[in-house]
């Protein structure tokens, strides 16, 4: 397992602090309505999302509930490197019917945390995530789990997130400061308000930690280990530039107001 996986190398350390809050924010987003089946994406690629969903899965382990976070990023998939997990079988392979299903999720070092990874990248991702199987076999598993967790692409780049809404019973979005450009974001929560999709909410990813930020119901302190991409050094400077040019500033709104409130960019921008 990667020591990017915090919160069960260091349950105690402020990072899975940061975790907890959001499982937390998360369970209680719409206590009268259980979700299942939730789906994490991003605007970009590099933003940090599988690291994001492992640390979520294994907070919901310690609160003693049994997960299954399955990749469905079927063109450069994650989950299986987080884990350290064989990748030669995945969710291709039970869409293909290839593999059981039973046969097709992995044991991982955290209890009651199993993962299914990719298997075989496909040629077309997409169609074969909106297939009739793929809804079949996320109703079978939802018998085995008590939440289902799925990694998806960036819905900036292409549309795999969204043709899951159908068998999704909401959306996590990642925002990674330093990274994400405003315009993208509201673009993403657009297409999820077109196709009638529940966003749970916006993570703040890379978030300076500050008594600014504190106020915000969740958010990962990702910046503290830094982006696995990049040195810890080049992310600093990154981080410094936000902060010059005021782009903090730019979204911090975006994240204090949530999803169900969308602001129009203001034109003196």
């Amino acid at each position: 397992m990667q020591d990017t996986i915090v919160t069960h190398l260091t349950p105690k350390s402020p990072i899975s602090e940061a975790f907890r809050n959001m499982r937390t924010n998360v369970l209680f987003s719409d206590i009268d309505n259980e979700r299942k089946v939730l789906a994490i994406t991003s605007c970009g690629g590099s933003e940090g999302k599988t690291t994001i969903l492992a640390n979520y899965g294994v907070t919901l382990c310690q609160s003693g509930k049994r997960i299954l976070i399955i990749d469905c990023d079927l063109r450069k998939p994650q989950v299986h490197r987080r884990f350290e997990l064989d990748n030669s079988t995945g969710l291709t392979n039970l869409l293909l019917k290839e593999i059981k299903t039973v046969d097709a999720f992995r044991k991982t070092e955290v209890p009651n945390l199993f993962a299914i990874s990719a298997g075989p990248i496909p040629p077309n991702p997409s169609e074969i995530l909106a297939s009739r199987r793929m809804a079949e076999i996320i109703e079978e598993l939802k018998l085995h789990f008590d939440y289902i967790l799925l990694d998806t692409p960036p819905l900036g780049m292409v549309t795999d997130a969204a043709v899951l809404n159908p068998v999704v019973d909401g959306y996590i979005v990642l925002a990674s400061l330093g990274s994400v450009h405003r315009d993208a974001l509201l673009n993403v929560l657009d297409t999820f308000k077109k196709i009638n999709a529940h966003v749970v909410g916006i993570v703040a990813n890379k978030v300076p930690i500050s008594k600014k930020f504190s106020k915000y119901g969740y958010y990962s302190a990702y910046a503290y280990y830094g982006d696995e991409n990049q040195p810890r050094q080049k992310a600093k400077k990154e981080k410094k530039k936000w902060r010059k040019d005021g782009l903090i500033k730019k979204i911090e709104p975006l994240i204090e107001q949530g999803v169900n409130e969308r602001t129009e960019p203001n034109p003196a921008e």
